[in-house]
């Protein structure tokens, strides 16, 4: 997931750098809704391991 959002991190610095600035704005809104996901999902994952009783990674 959190690979996913650095490709359209990526995708969306070049395409401002390049002026496509319509493919920018939609690629960094796509990246920060999967970084937002990432981070739900990491504190889920880290409550659940908290609970079982084993320590997060």
């Amino acid at each position: 997931m959190l690979g996913w959002t650095l490709i359209f991190l990526v995708v969306a610095l070049l395409a401002g750098a390049l002026g496509f600035t319509t493919i920018a704005g939609a690629s960094f809104g796509i990246a920060k809704i999967l970084f937002f996901i990432f981070l739900v999902l990491m504190v889920i994952s880290v409550v659940m391991h908290v609970v079982k009783g084993k320590k997060p990674l």
